[in-house]
Formats: structure tokens, C-alpha cells, sequence
């Protein structure tokens, strides 16, 4: 047996957010009924053949440096002779560089898939549907939650001495904190458009900075035993 559908007295005249409606309509008046397109692109033909282009460029940049330049590739490997550090490629450093401060089960497993899953999810959840700036609704209620999760956040990483995320961290809320500081709409027009963001935007941001930083210690601030060493330094 089909459940029946369950309605809702709203008003609103936004055809896209309510899409089943039933109108009233007075004497002398009309309706009106409001839809705005957003800016849309097809993915074929449009995105695909930015994609093509941009991957056709990649791959000629790629060979001109390799005709120009060579690789920095050591010699073979020999298992007597361990190199020390022993540095993983370099999209793997920002994970070796977290199991610094881990045990491996958490620096390589846990973090990473917890990081992943959110990525995907956190668009989906019913917490900014509409794409609306993070500080448009429930302005005090949500400085309220990112204050509570910064703190828990920062102490956490303060006491197991992980600075090179709560850096980037603390980095990123204090931008948040100064996009949701004064009345709505007002300030440069650099804070206008960090305000307009919504909280995908910032969690994906965050996530992105933090594995720029992760990536670039290990590659050139990580010497002999993993241990913290100035690249300007001769070893």
C-alpha cells in the first residue's frame, strides 16, 4: 500500500526549493511564481573537453621537462644498504610524515579513511543544502560549534604535539572568525566572497592545506631519522 504523501503549508514562491505547490490566487491578483537558473555547464560536451585539453597540456609540459631536465632518480636499490630517511614517493609523504606523530594504525589507516569518508558525506548532509554562505543563517549557533570543535581539535593536537596540524588549523578558523566578524555584506570584497562560501568549501580547503603542509615537511624538512632539519642547512 503506497504511504500517503505528506504536505506542508509553506510561503514561498522559489519554484527550485519547492517544487511541489499549490497555488492561491486572490481577485486581481496573478501568480508569480520565482525561478532562478544557476550558472550550469554540460558535462558533454563542455566539461569533458576542458578535461582532454587540460590533460593533453599536462602530458606536453611533462615531456618538455623531461627532455630539459632529468629525473633525480638514485641508483639501484640495494636491500644491505637502507638510505636513511627512507622517504616514500612524494604524494605518500604527507601519510609519512602523520605516522610521525601516530601509531601506523591511526597515521595510516584511520585518519586517512575518516578524512575520505568525510570528504565524500559532508556535502550530502541536510547542513547547508541550499549552498548558502556558512554565516547567512544561525550565525551565533554556528560560531558556537566552530569554537567547540577548534578547541577540542587544538587541544588535542597541542597535547600530542602535532604542530603541523594545528597550525594550518587554528590558521584557517581564525580566517573564519574574520569573515563572520561584523554585519553581513559589509567589509572588502575578498571577506564578501569567503562569506558566500559554504561549509564544504571550507572543510575541503582546510583538508587541502593541511596536506600541502604535511607534504612539504616531509619532503624537505625531514632528515636522518626523521628528525627536523632546515633544507638551507648543509647535512
Amino acid at each position: 500500500m503506497a504511504e500517503t504523501p505528506k504536505f506542508t503549508t509553506v510561503a514561498d514562491s522559489d519554484s527550485r526549493r519547492t517544487p511541489v505547490r499549490v497555488a492561491f490566487v486572490t481577485r486581481r491578483k496573478s501568480p508569480h511564481v520565482k525561478a532562478v537558473d544557476d550558472p550550469e555547464v554540460m558535462t558533454y560536451p563542455e566539461t569533458l573537453l576542458r578535461v582532454v585539453v587540460a590533460g593533453e597540456l599536462l602530458t606536453l609540459a611533462l615531456v618538455a621537462i623531461s627532455l630539459l631536465w632529468n629525473a633525480p632518480l638514485e641508483g639501484l636499490a640495494d636491500p644491505l644498504l637502507t638510505p636513511n630517511p627512507a622517504k616514500a614517493p612524494w604524494y605518500f609523504l604527507g601519510l609519512q610524515e602523520l605516522l610521525h606523530y601516530f601509531p601506523p594504525v591511526v597515521g595510516g589507516v584511520l585518519i586517512p579513511t575518516m578524512v575520505v569518508m568525510a570528504l565524500v558525506v559532508i556535502p550530502y548532509f541536510n547542513v547547508n543544502v541550499e549552498a548558502d554562505g556558512i554565516w547567512t543563517r544561525n550565525k551565533t549557533r554556528r560560531l558556537r560549534t566552530l569554537t567547540v570543535a577548534v578547541a577540542v581539535l587544538g587541544l588535542g593536537m597541542l597535547l600530542l604535539d602535532v604542530w603541523a596540524i594545528l597550525a594550518p588549523t587554528l590558521g584557517m578558523a581564525a580566517l573564519m572568525y574574520w569573515t563572520a566578524a561584523g554585519r553581513a555584506g559589509g567589509g572588502g570584497r575578498v571577506k564578501r566572497w569567503l562569506a558566500g562560501k559554504p561549509l564544504p568549501f571550507w572543510i575541503m580547503t582546510w583538508f587541502l592545506i593541511e596536506a600541502t603542509v604535511l607534504t612539504v615537511i616531509g619532503t624537505f624538512f625531514r632528515g636522518p631519522g626523521w628528525s627536523w632539519v632546515w633544507p638551507w642547512r648543509p647535512q
